[in-house]
């Protein structure tokens, strides 16, 4: 069984910064076979794509809403991924999960694992 769970959610104001972790586990899942996303979903709307980091670490991607705020990186040694969240914007407010998949892709159809999410909330 693969449990990814997120942490490192809260409240912040605009402007101020949050760093998110996912700590991934499980007996046959392999950490370092799977790219790792984090996905956001706000109240009302679809979920989105917004950082995806290769399996080396080597390669990151995002969503161009968050590229130049948000930083994707992952530990493999520690079975984790972090998002590092800056210049936090009231419409960066969603839950945001962390996802495993095997693909290059930001459709979050193609993730096998999901998180069960952690929310944050940018104060105006």
């Amino acid at each position: 069984q693969v449990q990814l769970v997120e942490s490192g959610g809260g409240l912040v104001q605009a402007g101020g910064s949050l760093r998110l972790s996912c700590a991934a586990s499980g007996r046959t899942f392999t950490f370092s076979s799977y790219r790792m996303a984090w996905f956001r979903q706000a109240p009302g709307k679809e979920r989105e794509f917004v950082a995806r980091i290769s399996k080396s670490g080597s390669v990151p991607y995002y969503a161009t809403s968050v590229e130049g705020r948000f930083t994707i990186s992952r530990d493999n040694a520690k079975n984790a991924v972090y998002l590092q969240m800056n210049s936090l914007k009231p419409e960066d407010t969603a839950v945001y999960y962390c996802a495993a998949t095997l693909s290059a892709t930001t459709d979050g159809g193609d993730y096998l694992y999901w998180g069960q999410g952690t929310q944050v909330t940018v104060s105006s």
